[in-house]
């Protein structure tokens, strides 16, 4: 009898082992590694820094020599057309506060410029009579001597970079024919941020101003600026 049963439990574990064998242990679950966090920048809070570019001027409209600022005794035509350009450099400082709502970010800021863009020494005087002329070129002509700036700024945020739009009030120093003359008009452009160390960005940035019939002159005055700046954000 015992014989019996052990031939049957033999037999039964046989046939386990021709249909597949023993169940083989589970093995280790396989772990994924997790995915590294992508990086993103907070642009909320204040900054400020320094600029430094190139700009391109034109001046253009009807000046009247006869004006108490360009009173030259000519005679002459009392006015005449004026249509020079020029360029030059300009740099200064600049500050502002901004927030950033997750991928929007807006804020305002103030920039402060000086500025040596001169226009060109070619500009229309052979109309004149020797004396005016003389006169003319010894004044020096024409240059923006100044640009300050309070512009709004809105933009993206793209995580270690801020790209964004400007739109604003710029106020120009100027001298003209040796007159010095100042005046209030708007900009708009788009530039861009880039933090590449911690609270530290470099960027750019293009804007274009216009001033119509710039303190009273009778000149409408233009100027595109491209500048590099460096700063820190606080």
């Amino acid at each position: 009898m015992k014989f019996m049963t052990m031939t049957a439990a033999g037999a039964l574990i046989a046939g386990a082992a021709h249909a597949g064998g023993v169940a083989p242990a589970p093995s280790e679950p396989l772990v994924m590694a997790p995915a590294a966090p992508v990086m993103s920048t907070d642009w909320t809070g204040g900054y400020a820094g320094a600029s430094l570019g190139y700009g391109a001027v034109d001046a253009d409209g009807n000046v009247d020599l006869e004006d108490d600022d360009f009173d030259f005794g000519s005679d002459d035509d009392d006015d005449f057309d004026i249509d020079i350009d020029g360029d030059g450099a300009l740099g200064g400082i600049y500050g502002g506060y901004q927030y950033d709502f997750g991928t929007f970010v807006v804020g305002g800021e103030l920039d402060l410029n000086a500025a040596n863009l001169d226009f060109d020494d070619d500009s229309p005087l052979d109309v004149f009579d020797e004396g005016v002329s003389d006169a003319l070129d010894e004044d020096g002509g024409a240059s923006i001597d100044a640009i300050h700036r309070l512009k709004l700024r809105a933009g993206y945020d793209a995580g270690s970079a801020l790209i964004y739009g400007v739109v604003g009030a710029a106020y120009a120093d100027a001298e003209i024919f040796g007159e010095d003359f100042s005046d209030t008009g708007y900009v708009v452009g788009a530039g861009v941020d880039y933090q590449f160390r911690s609270n530290i960005t470099l960027g750019g940035e293009v804007l274009y101003h216009q001033w119509d019939d710039f303190d009273d002159t009778g000149i409408d005055f233009e100027a595109t600026t491209a500048q590099v700046r460096v700063g820190y954000q606080f």
